[in-house]
Order: C-alpha cells, then structure tokens, then sequence
C-alpha cells in the first residue's frame, strides 16, 4: 500500500463506505462491486481504496474474528500479522510472569500489540514503514495503553520497557533476506537485546536451529495442523528448565509439550494397532520420541516421523489413525486393498516415499461410499502400505 492509498483510505466518506459494507455485506465479486459504488457515485478513489480494503477484510476474518471489521490492512501486513489465536498465547506469556509493559519491535499492523494491548499491557508499538505504523496506530486506536511510533527498532529508546517482543523484517520488498545480519533489526542485535531485557522473538519455523541460543527456550507453534512460527523466548519468559517447546491451537483444543533438550526417538519396532502423527510442531520441536514413549509407542522407522501404538491417542498433539490393513508398497497390490474397501473417497498421506498424492489417487479405483485414509510410508525399511480410518 502506497501513502495516496492510504489517504484515499482514511477518509471520512471511505470508513463510512467500510462500515456500510460490513452491515450490508455485498457479494465478493470485486468487479461489481467496484461498478455499482461508482454508479452510487462515489469517488474512484475511494472506490479503489474501499475495493481493496474489503477484499482483505474478508480473509482478515479468519485472523482476527470480530475485530477484523473495524482493523485496516496491507497486503503483506495482514499475510505476515500473527493470528489473534497464537498473539494471545504470547501476551498470557508476559502477563504471566508479572511484566507490565512490553515495546513491540517490528509491529507491522498491530497484530500482536492488538494482543498486547486487550491484555492489560502497556504497549509501544514501533514500526519503521510510514504506512504500515499508521495502519497500527489506527488499528490500536482503541487502547489508551497502546502508543505506535514510525521508527526502527535500533533508534527507540526501550529503557522504560519491561519485556521485549520483536517480529525482524525478513524481507526487502519482495526479496527473502536469506543472511540474519541483513534482517531488520539483525538478528544479533536482537539476541543482544535479549539478554538485556525478557524477550520473545517472533522468526520462522524452518530458521537455522544453529542460530536458536542455547540458553533460551525455543518454541514452535502450530495453528490447525500448520506450523506458524517460532518464538525465543529468554529472560524471566523463558521457563525454568525448558529449552525446546511445542505449542499446538486446533479446533480440537490447545495442548503443549515442554523439554529440556532435544528428544530421542524412541525406538522402532512392529506395527500395532494405531498409527500415529505427531503435529508438525512437535516434529520441529524434535520431541517426537517422548510424545512416542509418553504413549507406549514404537517408531515405524528410524528416519520417519510416524509413530505406532496399542491405545489410541486423542490429543491436539498428533493425527491418531487405527490400522485397518497392510501390504507391501506395490501398486497392484494397493489397488487391489483400496477395491476392495468399497470406498467412496480416499485420502491420501505419504511420508518416506516420493509419489505425488493426486496422481497415486487417479490410479485408484474409488466405487463405494466409505471414506478411509491411505498412508505411504516405510516401516523398519521396508515400503508399506496402511489403510487407515482416522480416529476423532
């Protein structure tokens, strides 16, 4: 978004026009929409800018629930913004262990000082793209605790602060800033901040664990089976004894693991009853190995993050599947399992074996009602195949 964009934008007659589009809630289709509010009318500019708006309000919904109807967005401050679900785990984190106040480094929209904010923090909000800090500081409007100011992480005074929370820009417009030290702030000057001060700092889920200090806790965070983030956190924010973590939010509830280092798989052996998949964050957090023995659970295979049980486990942290029949990976032979189940939808899942999923299905003949679950995986070395029904 551009500054002739955001003031077309923050126009009295535009919020007017947003507001009137939420009670009224027109159909998606940009196009018409955009002619029928110029044939109302209404300056192309602020149709534009209305236009857009909108469209973003509809995805931001699912980000921000109700609070999304009175936010204003980017385009890259709403797809990198935190989920208002994952944002307040971070402000209970701050709350609970007695801080304040918190100076949000790298604030894009607002999203986790919108958190912040609705917890009772007081907040700095700091962002270095003029826009995108007056976006914030709209967004923020609402907190007489929240104050946003346009400048960088390196120029603010956080002496007044009592926790930490940075989000380093990883991006030069649409360019990936691969090295740390050309993120903005560098990542080394975070980590020196972090020690100075409680901190929490938001980076990717796939960052270089080489670079994750040894002496603060590192926890990766999923939403609905998808791994959002990674946050180091140190100082009185990290808990005692915790350096790996794994925090899972589905619809199915919200579960945690916690470890001091590390955990090894626990050892591989035969197939029992269940098969099991531990959420993507738990295989990030490589505690695979104690969600396993936490379970009486074997591995499949040395190299394959899936793990086999007697008991069924039902827990936000892993996908639970009871083990219906299994035969060697052979496409005749599968074919044949898959027939025979008389089934009317298949899904499919692999893990070892490289196959494209929607292909493998073409090839599959689906003539039934039934529904089940096809996992392609190794077990002790060997290719098998497992039809499955999921467990709820």
């Amino acid at each position: 978004m551009d500054r002739s964009e955001l003031d077309a934008l923050l126009r009295p007659e535009s919020l007017r026009l947003l507001a009137t589009l939420h009670q009224e809630q027109p159909s998606s289709d940009s196009a018409a929409l955009v002619s029928g509010l110029r044939k109302a009318g209404h300056d192309p500019e602020v149709v534009r800018a209305v236009v857009g708006q909108w469209g973003m309000h509809l995805k931001a919904a699912d980000k921000f629930g109700d609070f999304a109807k009175r936010m204003l967005f980017s385009k890259d401050g709403l797809e990198q913004s935190t989920r208002l679900a994952i944002s307040s785990h971070h402000a209970h984190r701050f709350e609970s262990v007695g801080i304040t106040s918190v100076a949000d480094l790298g604030c894009g929209i607002g999203g986790d000082s919108l958190a912040f904010a609705g917890t009772g923090l007081r907040v700095q909000a700091v962002e270095a793209d003029a826009v995108t800090a007056a976006l914030a500081a709209y967004n923020l409007q609402p907190f007489d605790t929240a104050t946003v100011t346009h400048s960088t992480a390196e120029e603010t005074d956080l002496s007044n602060y009592e926790g930490l929370w940075f989000d380093p820009a990883r991006r030069s417009g649409s360019q990936r800033l691969t090295d740390p030290m050309d993120w903005s702030p560098a990542l080394n000057w975070v980590f020196d901040q972090a020690h100075l001060r409680p901190s929490g700092i938001k980076l990717a889920p796939g960052m270089d664990r080489g670079l994750i200090p040894e002496d603060a806790e590192a926890q990766w965070i999923s939403y609905q089976g998808s791994v959002a983030e990674m946050v180091v956190w140190s100082g009185s924010l990290q808990r005692e004894g915790v350096t790996r973590s794994a925090l899972v939010v589905s619809s199915r509830g919200s579960a945690e693991m916690t470890s001091r280092a590390d955990s090894p798989d626990a050892p591989a052996g035969e197939l029992l009853d269940y098969l099991v998949e531990p959420d993507g964050a738990v295989i990030r957090a490589r505690l695979i190995g104690d969600l396993a023995r936490s379970h009486s659970g074997v591995m499949l295979d040395e190299t394959i993050a899936y793990f086999s049980t007697s008991q069924p486990v039902m827990s936000p942290l892993a996908q639970c599947f009871r083990i219906e029949e299994v035969v060697p990976y052979n496409l005749k032979r599968v074919k044949a399992m898959v027939a025979s189940a008389h089934l009317g939808s298949l899904e499919i899942k692999k893990r070892g074996i490289d196959i494209d999923p929607h292909e493998f299905r073409s090839q599959m003949t689906l003539k039934g009602h039934g529904e089940k679950t096809l996992i392609l995986t190794r077990h002790q070395g060997d290719r098998v195949a497992i039809l499955a029904s999921r467990v709820v």
